[in-house]
């Protein structure tokens, strides 16, 4: 039930623009003891369909950029192939500290853009 719980928290905090997929990736190895590559691959799985029905509204409502669609996605496809590589070759304890800082990183600069605009 506890994995349900947190894929739903993560789903409805995703929607009110919070990166939910960040949260996923937190509560699964924090909470529930998962393999840190085995929960990047469920957050994976959680963001493909969100990703392509994204893309499909976006492109149907007006609001996708063709020339930028079409200058990064070969560059993200093989970026995101290398990373995904490199990340099944190193230790998983080695991805840890670099992840905690992107986290520390990306909670400062929301607390410091928000403080911006007030």
């Amino acid at each position: 039930m506890l994995p349900l719980l947190f894929a739903a928290a993560t789903g409805v905090l995703s929607a009110w623009g919070v990166g939910g997929g960040t949260l996923l990736l937190v509560c699964m190895t924090l909470f529930l003891g998962v393999d840190h590559r085995e929960a990047q691959a469920v957050n994976l799985l959680f963001f493909l369909p969100t990703a392509a029905l994204g893309l499909f509204f976006h492109r149907k409502n007006g609001f996708l950029d063709r020339d930028a669609f079409r200058e990064t996605a070969l560059p993200g496809a093989a970026a995101s192939l290398a990373g995904a590589l490199i990340a099944a070759a190193v230790d998983v304890a080695v991805l840890r500290r670099p992840f905690g800082l992107f986290l520390l990183y990306s909670g400062a600069s929301m607390l410091w853009s928000a403080r911006k605009k007030e």
